[in-house]
Order: structure tokens, then C-alpha cells, then sequence
């Protein structure tokens, strides 16, 4: 059975980085995508707590991007959608990008979801693999000026934040 996140992990950072491009070169490319991919990752983990959950999902598929393209304005109308270039979208998680959105913007919720991973099947693992989310520095920032910024991920982080909260609030399981 097949438990591995790491396409949809992929896609959906991908997915991200498109729609939130970094500010600059290839140095900014590269550290705007870790902070995405950090905060996906631990989205994903938060969405797909167990092997079963992680199992399912890779089973089922995660739903893909046409919504989230439909909220930011990036759908792709009159182009074929079979393109191999854009087979990889289909494996983007509406939720776990609506969760990464939360995270990337709210520092807050980014510790607490960090903490809550730690705990779980994927955890515990060391807190300095999600650095760049936590603690980012000014390069970070600036690098991913877009992608960090409250007013401009509002309408994807704000998709399912209720349910980020329910899965962060006490007293809750992490199982999905």
C-alpha cells in the first residue's frame, strides 16, 4: 500500500509557487519553494495524519487544482487540460493549500501546527526542518513576498482554516 505524501507534497507546493511566484533569481526560487514546501508538508501531515489516511488519499487522489484556480483567477480556459506539462495538478490538495496558505501567513498557527506534527506518526522530528516557516529570515521574506502575504493568500487560506483550527484546537485527535 502505497503511504507516501510526497507527490502530493510536490504538486501541491508546486501549485504555490506558481500561483505566489518569489521575488527574484534562482536564490529566491529556491528559498521561496523550501518555505512552501515546508509549509505544505506540514500541512499535509496535519491532513493525512496516519499510513491509512496517507494510503487512502494516494489511492483515491487529492482532488486537484481546478477550484483553487478558479479563486485566484489562474484557470486555464480553452487550453487542453490533458497537457503532460499540467498532469501534475491533478495531484495538487485543495485543503493541504488552503492549510500551507494559513500557515505561510499566521506564525502562530504555523508553531502551533508544527508542534501538533511532532506529536503525531510523522513526528517527532526536529523543529529545525521547518525553520524556514517558523523563523524565516529577511532573505526568506523577501524571497517569498507574495507567498507570505495575508491580503494576497486570503481567499485560499481562508477556504478551510475552519478546519485547521478544529484539527489544531485541545483536546482534539489527529486522525483524520
Amino acid at each position: 500500500m502505497l503511504t507516501d505524501l510526497s507527490p502530493l507534497i510536490a504538486a501541491t507546493t508546486r501549485w504555490l509557487t506558481v500561483a505566489y511566484p518569489p521575488s527574484g533569481g534562482a536564490l529566491a526560487s529556491a528559498l521561496c519553494e523550501a518555505q512552501a514546501r515546508q509549509a505544505v508538508t506540514v500541512a499535509a501531515w496535519l491532513r493525512y495524519p496516519t499510513e491509512i489516511d496517507a494510503a487512502l488519499v494516494t489511492m483515491a487522489g487529492p482532488g486537484g487544482a481546478a477550484r483553487l484556480d478558479w479563486i485566484t483567477g489562474a484557470e486555464r480556459a480553452g487550453e487542453d487540460v490533458a497537457d503532460d506539462d499540467w498532469a501534475w495538478r491533478t495531484w495538487v490538495d485543495e485543503v493541504v493549500a488552503s492549510w500551507a496558505a494559513g500557515l505561510l501567513t499566521d506564525p502562530e498557527l504555523a508553531g502551533l501546527a508544527v508542534a501538533a506534527v511532532a506529536e503525531g506518526e510523522h513526528g517527532p522530528g526536529p523543529m529545525a526542518e521547518f525553520r524556514r516557516l517558523l523563523a524565516p529570515d529577511d532573505a526568506d521574506r523577501g524571497a517569498a513576498a507574495l507567498l507570505r502575504h495575508p491580503d494576497l493568500l486570503a481567499s485560499v487560506a481562508e477556504l478551510h482554516l475552519d478546519q485547521l483550527l478544529d484539527r489544531l484546537g485541545p483536546g482534539r485527535t489527529l486522525a483524520a
